[in-house]
């Protein structure tokens, strides 16, 4: 290629999973607020100093929706919610949830060069434990709280906007002693980013100088949609999901969504789709090409797989660059496969490499390559990563890394950056590509989303609800549940897996485990039946099983009168503080203040210590005992206001039998309840699972005496996972004492 320039796309893709709590309508995590006011922009708008580089934006629809979320329609976040309270109006809890997350920032390149935000995380500490943060708390003053609140959400806002805005320049210099309006300010600076975000896109693409392509609408794994069978093709010995995963419509109908919200958002249709973590197989190929998209991207490795040779050497090395980078065909689709090596030294390397350095090594690498190509001048390095997540690793956000490279670029003659549809507009020539091997961007297979046991827990509930929801449609033709649908496609999303299994950890793990179930829970309250009891638990296998603050010590044989009559009792018995579980789901203050529960040869039994007595509840409180004994479930419904008739039910398909009445249960200053274990069929060396929800009773008033009442719970103790006890022996007590 000595005489003519080696085309070089960039491909930057923009995503965030779907934070909208579907209880509450507030966004759990502020990831889309956040990289909203860093990253989306001005990645768009540093090109205006570069008018000859030209890159492709692929933006998901799902961040596009949030995104407008927040601007058009006042959308919030936890994390929003308590920036804008003043700190003297802040409880306990949610101080400590300041001090606990309001350093969530790379600390050398966002909270070092603030010094007073550096000087609080050195006040907090860089290693703590929950304990830890209690004890720390005294020491937060009112004024330190407020700085943080401030200076959480300035570190947030990309360095190009604070330099630039005289008025978030002023906060910089201030650097501490914030007053409330500050505060307001650097939010309402925050949402004018925002704003511009969407404008912006559509402007550079109107110009020419970016082409947007899109990602199916909640950011799927689209071949596992079709089918989770396929994931044998590249791991041939994994282990699947329980229930087989078939749904080709589903995988067309987030292609469809998000081609039809994209051209809502932006007046076009796209030409170019990123499918979701690079995934894609020849059914969701040919798919695509049916809905108008003319190219794709995937990464290096599902080529190599595709034509069954690798494509590097021992070393790393590209054997045959002139294979990789050129355009291929399947169903009609053209097809590029990115430099995986070029592209992961922008997003793990070169972060901590001198900028003007970097740039250098990059362009190096792409001139060499240039020199390694035949000369007939038809060929492409696609470089494709996130757009967004990399830069908190870089000094000043990157600014200075991507100034450096498209300086470079744009000087360069031997290089042309293009957008991918002017490379395939101007070179016309596509390798047909038969078969093509299914895969992701990761190791060409699926092993992130499916074969760990939480990956395919997660699976198996996916399948379950979108048949009951499937069966539900059918019973009711004439019903809309589009918001059922909305909710169940959303549940399909790629980023829950991302989290289940061994391969990825966060601090807000749970989170997401919390918003999958969330979205399968909400689709039967669409529907209208009762909430699985599994759907309470989570997917996450360390957070199943809750271990009590105090052990079960030996059997208890407690009066059940729903008062405490005497402390030896339950002092037998285990204990759990609820708040220090999760507490409640929808109220700052639990209902339930302990749990306890114990037994003995013949029983379990469970006492629940309210927050206030029992009786001034009795109008508008039921309480229920959820009990799994291995694959039966059973339920103790409890009315306050009708506490003569406590019944006990089994699950039976779909419905719940009465199997008998409990005698043994009281509520007055606090719960109590003995459930035999012959009840449930439990014998010496089973293992007992249970819950208590607390509801409210005009649910149970309106259930039917065959029916418990629909699962609308306002409080769950444990909030996440479920108590475990094993039925005893004969010899229990014994054994005990050695």
């Amino acid at each position: 290629m000595a005489d003519r320039p080696l085309c070089v796309t960039f491909l930057w893709h923009m995503h965030q999973p779907y934070y909208k709590d579907p209880a509450t309508g507030v966004y759990r995590l502020p990831w889309v607020r956040l990289h909203g006011a860093k990253d989306y922009l001005d990645m768009v708008e540093v090109l205006e100093e570069f008018p000859r580089v030209r890159q492709t934006f692929n933006v998901v629809p799902s961040l596009l929706e949030q995104l407008r979320d927040y601007t058009e329609n006042g959308a919030t976040d936890l994390f929003l919610d308590v920036t804008r309270k003043p700190p003297e109006d802040l409880t306990e809890q949610e101080k400590l949830f300041i001090i606990e997350n309001f350093f969530l920032a790379n600390w050398e390149h966002m909270i070092k060069p603030f010094p007073r935000y550096y000087e609080l995380l050195s006040k907090r500490g860089v290693r703590f434990t929950r304990k830890d943060i209690i004890r720390v708390l005294r020491y937060f003053d009112n004024d330190d709280i407020r700085d943080l609140q401030v200076l959480f959400n300035l570190a947030w806002v990309d360095p190009m906007f604070r330099s630039r805005d005289p008025l978030l320049a002023g906060l910089v210099r201030k650097g501490k002693g914030f007053a409330e309006e500050d505060k307001a300010l650097v939010i309402e600076k925050q949402m004018e980013i925002l704003r511009q975000v969407i404008p912006a896109y559509r402007r550079y693409s109107a110009a020419g100088q970016i082409e947007l392509s899109v990602t199916p609408f909640y950011h799927p794994i689209l071949p596992l949609l079709w089918d989770t069978e396929i994931a044998r093709v590249g791991m041939p010995g994994v282990r699947l999901p329980k229930r087989r995963f078939s749904h080709p419509e589903d995988a067309l109908r987030q292609i469809r969504m998000g081609i039809t919200y994209f051209e809502d958002t932006f007046g076009f249709r796209p030409k170019g789709m990123w499918p979701s973590e690079g995934s894609v197989s020849e059914d969701v190929v040919r798919s695509m090409g049916a809905e108008g998209i003319r190219w794709a991207a995937t990464d290096e490795e599902v080529l190599a797989r595709s034509l069954g040779r690798p494509l590097r050497n021992h070393e790393g090395q590209l054997t045959d660059p002139a294979v990789l980078y050129r355009a291929y065909e399947h169903s009609g689709v053209s097809l590029l496969f990115r430099d995986h090596k070029m592209s992961d030294l922008i997003g793990f390397v070169y972060s901590g490499w001198e900028a003007k350095r970097a740039a250098d090594d990059l362009v190096g690498k792409l001139l060499q390559a240039r020199q390694s190509l035949p000369g007939d001048g038809t060929y492409v390095v696609p470089i494709i990563l996130d757009g967004e997540n990399a830069w908190e690793y870089y000094p000043n956000d990157g600014q200075d890394f991507l100034r450096a490279l498209y300086g470079r670029l744009q000087n360069e003659g031997r290089i042309e950056t293009v957008t991918v549809s002017e490379y395939l507009e101007k070179h016309r020539r596509r390798d047909p590509l038969h078969p093509l091997h299914p895969g992701s961007w990761i190791n060409a297979n699926f092993a992130i989303w499916i074969g760990h046991e939480e990956d395919n827990t997660a699976w198996d509930y996916l399948s379950q609800t979108r048949d009951d929801l499937e069966e539900a449609q059918r019973a009711h033709p004439e019903r809309s549940l589009d918001e059922a649908w909305r909710a169940l496609f959303a549940a399909e999303g790629s980023d829950w897996n991302w989290w289940y299994g061994d391969e990825h950890t966060t601090e807000t793990q749970e989170d997401f485990d919390e918003l999958f179930r969330g979205y399968l829970k909400k689709v039967y309250l669409e529907i209208g039946k009762e909430i699985p009891q599994h759907l309470h638990i989570p997917v996450l296998l360390e957070d199943r099983m809750v271990v009590p603050a105090t052990q079960i010590r030996g059997f208890i044989f407690p009066r059940i009168d729903g008062l405490v009559s005497s402390y030896f009792e339950w002092y037998q018995a285990a204990a759990i503080e609820v708040k220090r579980s999760g507490g409640s789901m929808h109220r700052s203050e639990s209902i339930i203040a302990s749990l306890y529960y114990g037994f003995n040869r013949d029983n379990l039994y469970v006492r629940a210590d309210p927050s206030v007595p029992f009786d001034p509840m009795k109008d508008y409180l039921a309480l229920i005992i959820n009990i799994l004994h291995g694959t039966s479930a059973f339920k103790v419904v409890y009315d306050l206001q009708a506490p003569q008739v406590v019944p006990l039910y089994v699950k039976e398909g779909d419905g719940w039998r009465i199997i008998r009445q409990i005698e043994q249960v009281a509520a007055r200053e606090i719960f109590e309840i003995e459930v035999p274990f012959a009840a449930i069929e439990a014998r010496e060396n089973d293992a007992v699972q249970f819950s208590l929800d607390v509801v409210r009773n005009h649910e149970a008033a309106e259930a039917s005496p065959q029916s418990p009442p629909r699962n609308n719970t306002i409080e769950r103790c444990p909030w996440r996972g479920y108590i475990s006890v094993t039925v005893p022996t004969a010899d229990y007590e014994k054994l005990m004492w050695y």
